[in-house]
C-alpha cells in the first residue's frame, strides 16, 4: 500500500469510531463514496434500496464490521462487505480500503447508449425528428385519437372569404 494512502487511512480510523462502536448506514456509505451525498444516502435508506445483510433499514441503522450492504444506486446494484468503519469522508484510495466490493459487473457501455443524440448545431429537432426521438426511447407518442378534432361551434369547415 501507498504510504500516503496508509497514512490517510489511519487518520480516517482514528477520527472514526472507537473498537466496539458502530456508524450509521447513511453515513458510511457516503464517507466510502457509495453516495455523492449523505442526504442521497438517507433517502435511498427511506426507499428501501439499501439492506443490511438482507434486511431493509432505515438511514440511522448501525453498521458492523463484516456486514453485507447491498445499495441500489443509478441503475446498478453494489455488492460491499464493510471492513472498516469510518464517519468521515475520505479519498477513492483510502474509501476502497473500507470495504471489500462483491457487486456484479456494470454493463458494458455500448448496451447503455443513449438514444436520439443530436448532432452539436444541428439546430432544432423538427417534428418528425422530435416523433422518431420519442419512439426510440420508448415514449408513447400521440396517436390518431389525440389528433385535432375541431369543437362544437368551429364552423363547417369552409374557409371564411
Amino acid at each position: 500500500m501507498d504510504p500516503k494512502v496508509a497514512a490517510a487511512v489511519a487518520a480516517a480510523e482514528a477520527a472514526g469510531p472507537q473498537s466496539g462502536q458502530t456508524v450509521r448506514v447513511d453515513s458510511w456509505i457516503w464517507s466510502v463514496r457509495l453516495v455523492k451525498t449523505r442526504s442521497l444516502g438517507a433517502s435511498a435508506c427511506r426507499g428501501g434500496h439499501v439492506r443490511v445483510n438482507g434486511e431493509r433499514v432505515k438511514p440511522a441503522h448501525a453498521v458492523r464490521v463484516g456486514d453485507e450492504v447491498r445499495l441500489r444506486h443509478e441503475g446498478r446494484e453494489r455488492v460491499v462487505v464493510v471492513t472498516r468503519l469510518i464517519r468521515k469522508r475520505v479519498g477513492a484510495p483510502v474509501a476502497v480500503q473500507c470495504y471489500i466490493d462483491n457487486s456484479p459487473p456494470p454493463p458494458p457501455r455500448e448496451a447503455v447508449a443513449p438514444a436520439g443524440i443530436r448532432d452539436r448545431g444541428a439546430g432544432r429537432p423538427t417534428k418528425r425528428d422530435r416523433r422518431e426521438m420519442e419512439r426510440l426511447r420508448g415514449m408513447p407518442g400521440p396517436g390518431p385519437a389525440a389528433g385535432f378534432r375541431p369543437g362544437p361551434g368551429s364552423g363547417s369547415g369552409k374557409p371564411r372569404p
